[in-house]
């Protein structure tokens, strides 16, 4: 399964074509039919392998109650860019790879792609409640308002970060977060 999520965010789900994804795992293209009734199957378990990473990620970052709530959202943004720059930015986040090109083809994969994009902004939502509660932003910070912007406006960051093969667009946002909207 990560040979073939490997293959998907390198070529793209679209582009990537059964024959491209079983010789990456190494075995036979009837197995493909076998473990998956449709590609469509395939990508929902590559887009759930993919966020279990990024679960992993919410769990030390937004969610870790142990350290101070603005700073959890910082290292969430650097572990995120982080990631995304392992391949210089070229293969971009593959969330937002599938929204840009299969949610028009799949309804079953826009519904996965919503409910994953709400459970990130959820966890964003709780930190900066924990910020709001913490002190370090207002009383009346609007917290699910400003997560449903940081949820848009990263993965925003990271498409233009693919186009441009560098990490700039999301420190620019990132810098632009902290110094304007979380200031």
């Amino acid at each position: 399964m990560t040979e073939g999520l490997q293959v998907v965010h390198a070529h793209g789900f679209a582009n990537a074509s059964v024959r491209d994804i079983v010789q990456a795992a190494g075995v036979p293209q009837g197995s493909f039919t076998n473990h998956f009734a449709s590609k469509e199957v395939f990508g929902l378990e590559v887009i759930d392998l993919y966020f279990s990473r990024s679960q992993a990620v919410i769990r030390d970052t937004l969610r870790n109650d142990a350290l101070p709530p603005l700073q959890r959202l910082a290292d969430y943004i650097d572990r995120s860019r982080n990631r995304l720059n392992q391949q210089n930015m070229r293969n971009g986040c593959l969330l937002g790879n599938f929204t840009a090109e299969a949610t028009d083809h799949s309804e079953a994969i826009r519904a996965k792609l919503l409910k994953v994009f709400a459970e990130v902004r959820d966890a964003i939502a709780y930190c900066l409640e924990a910020a709001v509660k913490a002190g370090e932003l207002r009383q009346d910070f609007e917290c699910e308002e400003v997560a449903a912007f940081i949820v848009s406006s990263l993965q925003g960051a990271n498409l233009l970060a693919k186009a441009e093969r560098s990490p700039e667009p999301v420190d620019r946002f990132k810098k632009i977060l902290f110094s304007t909207i979380l200031h």
